[in-house]
């Protein structure tokens, strides 16, 4: 089985045979499966690992060697303030974390008051833009930092592969930290099927081997809140079958088509006596992952980026 053949990707817009110099900075473990590797002749990148309240002289002095043309941060709010302002490239934030929504009124969780007071400490005068994986946090974001636009993390074309024909009993994979809210769904699951729970990041080549090894993936939220998290676009990359809580939003994604939400015990069940039930489903997911391919995402979100600049102008001018 196969999920067609993508379009071909856009340009990023240089024009003059020079590749564009485009930088990562943010948690490597977590992050590169959401970036432009070598995959574009006309694209050079790097990636330089950063982390909440780590030093950032060596990644100021990697950029500084790389002279990039655009920096993309993931979790700008980890940022020192005034550490991009004289930067010579154009610089890009990337909010990565769940937040109060304002339309649902009434108290926030503990957890999404927590990432706010984070995002309270941005500096936004160190990026000419900022986007959210999540247009439903976008109002509250903007209180804080002006929101360009929204889009969801995109995944690193190491990680798509061709829909294989299902095994027999085939094993499910959860990759994410551990919550209560987490550890109450995957007890029950845990009990009916054969089921890996990576409870510490995995990157690289050894989240590739993982990936290559099961067929279902899992997707849980952190705790009781709805959101929408990249590892669903990663396992329908993988050609996965894709279970999950409810996602809000659904960036494009149809429940029932390209993807299962809540049917935890019955897919459990339905795998062990007939693995194909989900064949179609997981065509279908594989084909619609095709629109979260980093070599397709990258190029047209700079070249939006840099026109949107030069026409507009920056907080950093």
């Amino acid at each position: 089985m196969t999920a067609g053949t993508p379009a071909a990707p856009p340009s990023p817009g240089r024009g003059s045979g020079t590749p564009l110099r485009l930088a990562f900075v943010g948690q490597q473990t977590y992050f590169s499966a959401c970036a432009l590797g070598d995959e574009r002749a006309d694209v050079a990148t790097a990636f330089l690992d950063f982390r909440k309240d780590g030093d950032f002289a060596p990644v100021r002095a990697g950029l500084e060697a790389f002279v990039p043309d655009v920096v993309v941060v993931f979790r700008p709010e980890h940022v020192p303030a005034g550490a991009l302002h004289d930067l010579p490239a154009l610089t890009l934030g990337f909010l990565t974390e769940p937040l109060p929504r304002l339309a649902g009124g009434g108290a926030a969780h503990a957890d999404l008051e927590r990432r706010l007071h984070e995002l309270r400490g941005v500096d936004p005068r160190n990026f000419d833009r900022v986007v959210s994986f999540d247009p439903l946090i976008a109002a509250t974001a903007h209180e804080v930092v002006p929101v360009w636009r929204s889009l969801p993390l995109p995944v690193a074309d190491r990680f798509y592969r061709p829909v294989e024909p299902m095994r027999p009993d085939p094993r499910m994979l959860f990759v994410g930290r551990s919550t209560p809210h987490r550890e109450e769904i995957l007890r029950s699951l845990k009990h009916h099927h054969d089921l890996l729970h990576v409870a510490h990041g995995v990157d690289g080549d050894e989240l590739q081997r993982l990936l290559s090894e099961f067929q279902v993936g899992i997707n849980l939220h952190n705790e009781p809140y709805p959101s929408f998290e990249n590892r669903v676009c990663l396992h329908l990359a993988a050609g996965h079958l894709v279970l999950t809580e409810q996602l809000s939003p659904t960036h494009g994604l149809e429940p029932g088509i390209d993807y299962l939400e809540h049917m935890w015990e019955e897919v459990a069940y339905g795998l062990r006596q007939a693995p194909r039930t989900w064949d179609r489903v997981r065509l279908r997911g594989r084909r619609k992952a095709e629109q979260f391919r980093a070599s397709r995402v990258w190029p047209r979100v700079i070249a939006d980026l840099r026109a949107d600049v030069a026409a507009f102008g920056s907080p950093r001018s």
